[in-house]
């Protein structure tokens, strides 16, 4: 992390150069997925940004809070882009509904996966993941979701946008996980401001905030892995620590992908499903 920057391109390479060391650094465009920009000192020249944008790259844009506010991201990533939207916003209410209920049972199955490996009762959210009617219409999610912030980090600790800590640590992590999954539903034909069950009209990416939902307990391991390392709050070691998450491996069945891979097999497969092609969504086994 570099807190005073100059962000150019040259031959095609991201060219970064620290304004007080004079110290330069050169990554190809092609393997880069993430930018994110927080300090008021970086400068980024608007080729470089046409670049990554063609390139799918999210750019991350961060608040004077230091906390991710706002996305440049590519829409016309995918050939067949206008047929998949049509797709989408013709998809019907009981397929929704459907597709809600398996997002839901994911979350709350990873949640208790995740407390099992840290020895904690894990057991205890298996009624609600195991019971989700379609739609979640009695709110399995939110009642699952009390107990477990109860069992991770104590029946002190009030999951709150602007809570005490580890809130922010959670904030963070989860902001970055959104605009990697607003990459993957892009690049997948999809547009994020049409969701399945999640709908705000201040909200511009609500599929994001849907399909990231069984994602989100890697998320909170990397917050428990702050905690204990002795980071309760942001600064440069918890960050590197929360931008990793995108690295992690996530389990398909039998087949073991990074995150941020397994977010657009997660998005490929909402395309299948909206197409009539498949009654299942790709979705994280923690």
């Amino acid at each position: 992390m570099v807190n005073s920057c100059d962000c150019s391109l040259r031959n095609s390479q991201f060219v970064l150069i620290n304004k007080d060391s004079g110290e330069e650094h050169t990554v190809p465009i092609e393997d880069i997925g993430y930018v994110v920009v927080e300090n008021s000192r970086v400068s980024i020249s608007i080729p470089l940004m046409n670049a990554l944008v063609k390139n799918n790259v999210v750019i991350s844009f961060c608040d004077e809070r230091h906390m991710p506010s706002s996305l440049l991201l590519s829409m016309d990533s995918n050939k067949v882009q206008a047929e998949v939207f049509r797709y989408q916003i013709e998809a019907g209410a009981a397929l929704k509904k459907n597709l809600w209920k398996q997002i839901v049972e994911a979350k709350i199955r990873n949640q208790a996966s995740l407390l099992s490996s840290l020895n904690m009762d894990g057991e205890l959210l298996k009624p609600y993941w195991s019971n989700v009617k379609s739609g979640d219409s009695d709110n399995r999610e939110g009642v699952a979701a009390n107990l477990y912030w109860d069992v991770l980090f104590g029946k002190g600790f009030t999951r709150e946008r602007y809570g005490a800590d580890p809130n922010p640590l959670l904030n963070y992590g989860y902001s970055i996980l959104r605009a990697a999954m607003c990459r993957a539903i892009v690049g997948s034909g999809l547009v994020p401001l049409v969701g399945l069950f999640h709908k705000n009209r201040y909200n511009a990416f609500p599929l994001a905030d849907d399909l990231m939902e069984p994602y989100r307990p890697y998320v909170d391991r990397s917050v428990v892995r702050c905690l204990e390392e002795g980071l309760p709050d942001l600064r440069v070691d918890s960050k590197k620590i929360l931008l990793g998450v995108l690295t992690v491996d996530c389990q398909f069945g039998k087949v073991k992908r990074p995150l941020a891979i397994g977010l657009s097999m997660t998005t490929g497969s909402l395309v299948k499903c909206l197409k009539g092609e498949s009654r299942q969504m790709a979705l994280p086994d923690y």
